[in-house]
């Protein structure tokens, strides 16, 4: 088998067997194939595409490439949750807890952030002393003990993956959509849950701009995950607009924290308890809507509340943060944005406001850069609301007062404002359930 007759076929439209789609990720993976022949064919890929069957041995080869999660000695049906990322998206803070508080457990492995805010783990460990590193015995006791466990990606989960992604960025290749789905799936399937739901963020904060697009991303993947034998479903939402009014890391535990306790904004509320009905259908504790029911429930009596309490105890982080959430973050400076204008909001750049928050430390700018979990932004008025000059449009929340003006430029540059209020913007664009 050689990789130039296989570079020849995809170039062509052609379609690749099982046997050189593990040829080639072995291959790559391994060494033995080099840098130059892997490039010309993700190349290739980006303009010819491959259908659904190559996707999926490709997922499988990635997600076989190294390490595999066995979650089979945890009772019941697993179900991870997988988002696309966005600004403000601490979803999996609210979702881990909830949907473990109704009896499904969650046995959750998450990554850090490169730019704009923190991923999931970094979340975490802005809680003083939480514990994101766990070997695996350890986090499978956690998950039989409490229903819940979310830990930072570790060992050689699909290097295949870690290895090809690196060469696609430095490609051009990273925006095709079989890359992307198998990308994401592979670290899914390799991670052992039963079932999988997928946020897929469509917007200016987010990878795929349009609904178009995210729903053919989304159907790629809920079709891959069905190949390999996992229930799924996907839920696209919105991404035009920062989720909640929290962006950094400290701030973004405490705005998830008010959800567990039945308050914080209507949009993170429901795009929780969106996705929360479709894991816990997926684990066959009833149809979508009698699930809305249950998680509404969990949130509204305090047991979401309490497993995230029990969770914070079991990975040793500080849980009297429940009852003073401000402690996250008030050791930051805090400076008033104040709108420039009487009118409308009628769009803000998502992406500008992940910027923003980066430049006062909520995330990274290299791979080695330090976040401050103090820093980040509280978004007072967003999309479709009114407001009047002079009004606070936002709160920066910075420990490096240099970086403070570009910050708020690049933030009140998000702002679009009109003379009349705007039409209204879906918050949940579609849901993909599998056939």
């Amino acid at each position: 088998m050689r990789m130039i007759d296989l570079i020849e076929r995809k170039k062509r439209g052609g379609a690749l067997s099982e046997k050189e789609i593990r040829y080639f990720i072995k291959g790559f993976t391994s060494g033995e194939i080099p840098d130059y022949q892997a490039a010309a064919l993700l190349m290739a890929i980006c303009f010819m595409g491959m259908t659904d069957q190559e996707i999926a041995w490709m997922t499988d080869a990635m997600a076989c490439s190294g390490d595999r999660v066995d979650l089979s000695s945890i009772p019941g049906i697993k179900v991870d949750k997988h988002s696309t990322g966005g600004i403000g998206d601490k979803t999996t803070l609210i979702l881990a807890p909830l949907v473990a508080a109704c009896g499904v457990p969650v046995a959750k492995m998450s990554g850090r952030g490169l730019g704009y805010t923190g991923g999931t783990v970094d979340k975490l460990e802005a809680i003083p002393g939480f514990c994101t590193e766990m070997d695996q015995e350890a986090f499978l006791e956690t998950v039989k003990k409490i229903g819940v466990c979310v830990v930072g990606q570790s060992g050689n989960l699909a290097p295949a993956d870690k290895k090809l992604y690196a060469l696609r960025d430095v490609t051009a290749t990273v925006d095709s959509i079989p890359l992307i789905a198998a990308s994401v799936m592979s670290k899914k399937i390799a991670a052992g849950a039963d079932a999988i739901v997928l946020d897929v963020k469509c917007g200016s904060g987010a990878f795929m701009k349009t609904a178009q697009d995210a729903s053919h991303l989304a159907r790629e993947m809920v079709a891959i995950g069905r190949a390999c034998g996992r229930r799924m479903a996907a839920v696209i939402t919105n991404m035009d607009v920062p989720l909640g009014h929290c962006i950094g890391n400290g701030l973004e535990v405490a705005e998830a924290i008010a959800v567990l306790k039945g308050e914080g904004p209507d949009d993170l509320r429901e795009v929780c308890l969106a996705l929360a009905s479709q894991m816990l259908s997926l684990a066959r504790k009833g149809s979508p809507e009698d699930c809305r029911t249950m998680a509404k429930k969990a949130l509204d009596s305090g047991a979401a509340l309490e497993k995230f309490r029990q969770m914070c105890i079991a990975q040793k982080g500080d849980h009297t943060i429940l009852e003073r959430p401000q402690s996250l973050y008030e050791k930051a400076a805090v400076y008033e944005l104040a709108a420039p204008q009487d009118g409308w909001i009628r769009q803000m750049d998502a992406e500008a406001c992940g910027r923003a928050s980066m430049l006062l430390g909520a995330g990274r700018e290299t791979k080695d850069s330090a976040i401050d979990p103090a820093a980040g932004i509280v978004l007072c008025r967003k999309t479709g609301e009114a407001v009047r000059k002079g009004e606070v449009l936002a709160r920066l929340y910075t420990n490096h007062p240099d970086r403070l003006e570009q910050a708020r430029r690049i933030l009140l540059e998000s702002y679009a404002f009109a003379a009349e209020k705007p039409d209204d913007i879906p918050l949940i664009y579609d849901v993909i359930l599998e056939k």
